[in-house]
């Protein structure tokens, strides 16, 4: 009997499929910061009209798939605290992707693409 093999998208893949449905929705998609490809942590920069809406990670959950959960410092705190978190994070983590999109409703475009 053939063993059932379980199909993952990549970080790569996923990122990819992001870029493409934010642009062709005529925004903004940008690769800050490239991770492995095979299964780097998602953190997505959401920004609207330039102005920073918040970080989220691509984090598993209970049911076995994955959902977006706010992270890091609020907006309010300032690019600095920002910098700092984001730094603080590649350091621990040298395979994480850090993706900047600039779209109206950029959380939700993230959670119906890579979730």
């Amino acid at each position: 009997m053939a063993e059932e093999s379980s199909a993952r998208l990549t970080s790569a893949m996923l990122v990819g499929a992001l870029r493409r449905r934010v642009s062709g929705a005529g925004g903004f998609a940008t690769i800050l910061v490239k991770g492995d490809d095979i299964s780097g942590v998602i953190l997505i920069q959401a920004l609207e009209k330039g102005q920073e809406i918040g970080l989220f990670e691509r984090v598993p959950n209970l049911m076995g798939g994955y959902a977006l959960m706010r992270c890091g410092p609020a907006p309010a705190e300032g690019a600095e605290a920002m910098a700092q978190y984001v730094a603080r994070r590649r350091r621990s983590d040298p395979d994480l992707w850090i993706i900047e999109l600039d779209i109206p409703e950029a959380e939700r475009f993230a959670a119906e693409t890579i979730c």
